[in-house]
């Protein structure tokens, strides 16, 4: 690889893109460019929970030059599942343009958890009369700032599910 002399910064981003691009064609048949261009393709919602895994292409018994599309694989979860699926030849249009050649064929879904976002926490019982209070004062002589901060949210959450459970 060349080093390219400039006196313009260069992103990182396009750093990191030329040297992992090389690796995901030969591993997994897809580019940077095609896992970057992901929401563009297919929508931000379906984006959110769907990410394209690779490309298989179909063997070939001969050389005679036939070319046949591949295959892309694109892990999501159950409701974008669906969507994919109704929206396959869509999004295969869309693929292929991107590519700008009839590259890709069909989509194969694998349904797995893709989102990196926690789940939501829900929010805590409400406490007794006067607990809140309690707690305060027992945690009061801890010296730590953070360690009586933590030990009062423990205290309250504790005081919460008993009067929860009841």
């Amino acid at each position: 690889m060349a080093v390219r002399k400039s006196s313009h910064p260069v992103p990182v981003s396009d750093l990191v893109a030329g040297l992992l691009d090389p690796v995901m064609r030969r591993r997994a048949g897809i580019s940077v460019g095609l896992v970057q261009s992901w929401e563009e393709i297919v929508g931000p919602q379906l984006a959110a929970r769907s990410r394209p895994l690779k490309v298989t292409w179909p063997s070939r018994a001969d050389d005679r030059g036939t070319f046949e599309p591949g295959t892309l694989i694109v892990a999501c979860d159950g409701l974008a599942a669906l969507h994919i699926q109704h929206q396959t030849s869509e999004i295969l249009g869309r693929l292929n343009a991107f590519l700008g050649f009839s590259g890709i064929g069909r989509i194969r879904i694998v349904q797995k958890p893709v989102s990196q976002q926690p789940p939501p926490r829900r929010a805590p019982p409400p406490l007794p009369p006067g607990a809140a209070e309690a707690v305060g004062r027992r945690v009061s002589s801890v010296e730590d700032d953070a360690l009586r901060a933590s030990l009062e949210r423990l205290g309250r959450s504790v005081l919460a599910e008993k009067a929860r459970k009841g």
